[in-house]
């Protein structure tokens, strides 16, 4: 009986320290231990503008007149000197494998350099875009503006017709005082709705 309760309370305490050690893994308020990586770790974005730049380069003529010098001061000296000082020799094979080795490093770099290139276009354009958005929206709405301004003006009395109300009303002043008429008000608000219509 008492090997068997033994095996019971270490297969509780068993459970019980995997189900802590569950839970201690499953925190996320503490930080992940570091793993180990067997591959070299870099910058993405470092290792983009190092292409950047060797694309750049390669795509100047200080790049072209370099490699043709260096090919044919390679030719000159494979060919003209004596046979125990030349590395590589007529069919300049060693030339032609350093060549293909250039051209298969140096197509992924500029492959490379355009997809960056792609992306930085893509965000202006995006930014563009947005900007756009904002000057549509920004002339409509001063569209809108100017067209309540205009509708309210269109209610305001202008200065041309203060001045021909104030010039009825100095001549119905003048008629008063001559007895030619009884004047019923001074001011254009006593008259009658037609003739301020009328005026307007």
């Amino acid at each position: 009986m008492a090997p068997e309760r033994d095996t019971a309370t270490r297969e509780r305490v068993a459970s019980g320290a995997t189900a802590a050690t569950r839970l201690r893994g499953a925190r996320l308020d503490q930080p992940r231990p570091p793993r180990r990586r067997f591959l070299p770790e870099w910058d993405p974005d470092a290792f983009g503008r190092l292409s950047e730049r060797i694309a750049r380069f390669i795509g100047t003529g200080r790049f072209l007149v370099w490699m043709t010098v260096v090919i044919i001061v390679w030719v000159l000296w494979n060919v003209s000197v004596p046979r125990d000082l030349r590395f590589d020799e007529y069919p300049f094979i060693f030339l032609t494998l350093a060549l293909s080795l250039q051209a298969s490093y140096a197509a992924p770099l500029i492959l490379l350099a355009q997809n960056r290139q792609d992306d930085r276009d893509r965000v202006n354009l995006e930014q563009d875009r947005k900007q756009n958005e904002r000057s549509i929206a920004d002339t409509e709405y001063l569209t809108r503006e100017i067209a309540a301004l205009r509708i309210g003006l269109g209610e305001v009395a202008t200065r041309d017709w203060i001045r021909s109300e104030l010039q009825d009303a100095i001549k119905e002043l003048e008629e008063r005082q001559n007895g030619h008429r009884p004047v019923h008000g001074v001011f254009p608000a006593d008259r009658s709705a037609g003739r301020d219509v009328h005026d307007r």
